[in-house]
């Protein structure tokens, strides 16, 4: 019998080719979840903040994947906090309540954000957030880092670099958090099938970067993860080829200025 998963913000920039991925690979009994409903992908309708709707979609499901997330910085009160920390209590109390073993959520480097680029935190450090967004993050990974530690859930966080929707990197600083989509498609898969007696786990996720602004080679050895691309390459031949690379000012990972 396959491992069910549900994937929510199934139809944002990461999440689709997550969906999209597991589905063809044909591993796993994957539903999709957005805001909207998407009849010709499959996708399913979800308010994450509908207890109902939470506690319907996560029944016999063996992992979720948490990739929805609403980025709207201007109203911190009226969309962030409801939409993504609220939503993410209602998330992981259905998910206990049902017996789902895992959730995997789509964390960021904006956690860490005001380490420079130099410093190469580790994912124990303590959290340095740039933004509201980088916040937000923050808080449910700590959210998940409570549920595991009253071992109700196992929580697993992805704190992904960049990610541009089109594969390849497009300045000198996303060369060095960049993640490929497929790599991206490959640590979910790690993180998936990882020792289920592991409770709690954050990690950075990049693919094998030259200059790589954080260590992730000791996640081959912890959960299988091999990445295969380096966006620095990538960003050396687009230079090659004429392509236009912007230069970055920030001293710091996440992309704030001093």
């Amino acid at each position: 019998m396959k491992r069910k998963l549900l994937i929510t913000g199934a139809a944002g920039r990461i999440g689709n080719v997550i969906y999209q991925g597991l589905k063809e690979g044909g591993r796993y009994d994957v539903s999709g979840a957005d805001i909207q409903a998407d009849d010709r992908q499959g996708i399913l309708q979800l308010d994450i903040t509908d207890d109902a709707r939470l506690a319907e979609l996560t029944q016999d499901v063996d992992t979720v994947l948490h990739f929805a997330w609403i980025k709207d910085e201007e109203d911190f009160l009226g969309k962030v906090l409801p939409g993504n920390v609220s939503g993410a209590y209602k998330l992981f109390e259905a998910a206990v309540k049902n017996g789902v073993k895992r959730i995997v959520f789509a964390s960021s480097n904006h956690a860490t954000g005001f380490y420079k680029t130099d410093e190469k935190p580790d994912p124990l450090d303590p959290y340095r957030p740039d933004s509201f967004y980088g916040l937000s993050k923050c808080y449910i990974e700590l959210l998940g880092r409570l549920y595991a530690d009253q071992g109700k859930i196992s929580s697993f966080n992805i704190r992904i670099g960049n990610f541009p929707g089109d594969d390849r990197p497009h300045s000198e600083r996303a060369g060095h958090i960049w993640i490929s989509e497929r790599d991206m498609l490959q640590l979910v898969i790690c993180c998936i099938e990882a020792d289920e007696r592991m409770p709690y786990l954050n990690l950075y996720g990049t693919s094998a970067n030259s200059d790589n602004y954080y260590n992730i080679d000791y996640l081959e050895a912890l959960i299988g993860y091999k990445p295969l691309d380096d966006g620095t390459k990538l960003l050396e031949q687009a230079k090659a080829a004429g392509w236009k690379v912007r230069q970055d000012e920030t001293p710091y990972q996440g992309g704030q200025k001093l």
